[in-house]
């Protein structure tokens, strides 16, 4: 099972970011898949979440997206500010054990991260 989160980088306040998490090693159609970010010193948040059934959400400046064809979730991010300066993680869970959460607890894989620098 592997989940590579990619896309991050250095961007200036305003700007915008599109994350990827490409899965592997699962039927990814039958996962949520959630987007999680850790700033240094915090504990780690939910940003957004995708249920197995859908094709996109918005929640405020951020829009999730999933492409079951290619096993691949999306997180475009926009009007960016220097909080949202965090190590953003993508993360799995079954959707018959779990909901589509923004809390940690229960997801069962997770990717390694990928970070997002916003200057101001």
């Amino acid at each position: 099972v592997q989940l590579q989160a990619s896309g991050g980088g250095l961007v200036q306040a305003g700007g915008s970011l599109r994350l990827s998490c490409a899965a592997s090693g699962f039927t990814f159609d039958d996962y949520h898949i959630g987007w999680f970010r850790q700033a240094p010193g915090k504990e780690r948040e939910g940003v957004s979440c995708i249920s197995s059934g859908d094709t996109d959400s918005v929640k405020g400046r951020f829009t999730i997206s999933r492409d079951n064809a290619r096993n691949t979730v999306f997180l475009q991010t926009s009007s960016l500010k220097p909080e949202d300066t965090a190590v953003y993680y993508c993360a799995a869970v079954f959707k018959y054990d779990y909901y589509c959460s923004d809390q940690p607890a229960g997801y069962d894989y997770w990717g390694q991260g990928t970070l997002v620098t916003v200057s101001s």
